[in-house]
């Protein structure tokens, strides 16, 4: 079975950073699997240190026709079993076996990982979503429910790290340490955390990320009086180096149709307040695995922070349900092997309609 992942993507973001890691993780277990995407300075240079076979093209706007062109060439060169699209853009630019006429039979699959409108997708011919909820927006769009699956993002963060050393990042030793693992963008509500840390004192904010709104946030920090205890970390690739250290995660989006920060904070062990947002809400347990609040709720993020500061006992629940919740359903070899297995069940119904056609 050939397969190509095939994703437009941002400079930065969760999404981009979840196809590299299937990507690999794909790769690891012997698919024979080849990437398309953009050119990028950080996804492209781990796609092909892992040993995989990059194509890149421009992805471009409506005026882009090269792109689909292209993708139809390596479709036919590769002899494509299944080309899987993440996000809309991809979608958009990768024609179906009807459009493309190519002798060899193949069949395109959306990954959505948003509530994208579902009209963006019409060269699609199965989707997967990656939360119960997404898949209902999907079949609510108009798609057959028989050509929708539901299969997690798995929680996928380095092994045999070494935590990261407060020192290198100028945080006291005896400070609590908030992480954040982010897009600098005004839907993860990091404005939030930054206000909160003025009734927070001992409390250090470590942001680890890029985006738009950097220099807003750094001003707000300022402004606020806390940018003493704010740190600006930048995109980072240590994930579980961060998480390790840190005494616990926040990730407390206003918009997050998933949201895989909270399953690696159980992969770590690191206990991890999240917003109600639609993602976290479907997921994660109050009290049992998460400390789940009101989004755009300052006081609410204040008081989550200080009850587990106090709270030793509550610390050592929400780490072993949590980490019970990773094992139980966000591993890399369960999603890996589900998307294997759903692949496998298409092309066979696949090969069935048309033998009895």
């Amino acid at each position: 079975m050939k397969i190509l992942q095939v994703m437009a993507g941002g400079e930065h973001g969760g999404a981009e950073t979840a196809f590299v890691d299937m990507c690999i993780a794909m790769h690891e277990v012997g698919a024979d699997i080849e990437v398309i995407t953009r050119k990028n300075p950080i996804r492209v240079p781990r796609l092909l240190d892992a040993g995989l076979k990059v194509h890149t093209l421009p992805f471009g706007g409506k005026a882009d026709f090269y792109t689909p062109w292209a993708i139809k060439k390596i479709i036919q060169k590769t002899e494509a079993d299944v080309v899987q699209t993440w996000m809309s853009r991809a979608a958009q630019k990768t024609p179906n076996w009807q459009q493309s006429k190519i002798e060899k039979p193949y069949v395109n699959i959306a990954r959505l990982g948003g509530y994208y409108k579902i009209s963006h997708f019409k060269t699609m011919d199965y989707f997967v979503a990656i939360s119960p909820d997404l898949k209902r927006h999907i079949i609510d769009g108009g798609i057959d429910l028989n050509k929708v699956h539901h299969i997690n993002n798995f929680a996928e963060t380095e092994e045999d790290v070494v935590p990261v050393r407060r020192e290198d990042l100028d945080t006291p030793d005896d400070a609590t340490v908030v992480l954040t693992l982010a897009r600098l963008h005004d839907s993860k509500a990091l404005d939030i955390a930054i206000e909160g840390l003025q009734d927070l004192p001992n409390v250090y904010l470590w942001i680890a990320g890029e985006g738009p709104l950097r220099s807003d946030l750094e001003e707000l920090a300022k402004e606020k009086k806390v940018s003493d205890r704010v740190r600006f970390l930048g995109w980072r690739s240590d994930r579980a180096a961060l998480l390790q250290t840190a005494d616990m995660c926040a990730f407390i989006s206003r918009v997050e149709p998933f949201g895989t920060v909270f399953a690696q904070s159980w992969a770590n062990k690191t206990p991890v307040i999240v917003s109600d947002a639609d993602g976290p809400r479907q997921y994660c347990r109050d009290g049992e695995d998460s400390l789940v609040i009101p989004k755009d709720n300052v006081e609410a993020f204040v008081s989550a922070v200080k009850n587990l500061q106090g709270n030793n006992v509550l610390q050592m629940n929400l780490v072993k349900n949590g980490y019970k919740r990773y094992l139980n359903e966000f591993t890399k070899e369960k999603s890996v092997q589900a998307y294997l297995d759903l692949y496998q069940e298409i092309l066979n119904q696949e090969k069935s309609s048309a033998q009895s056609a």
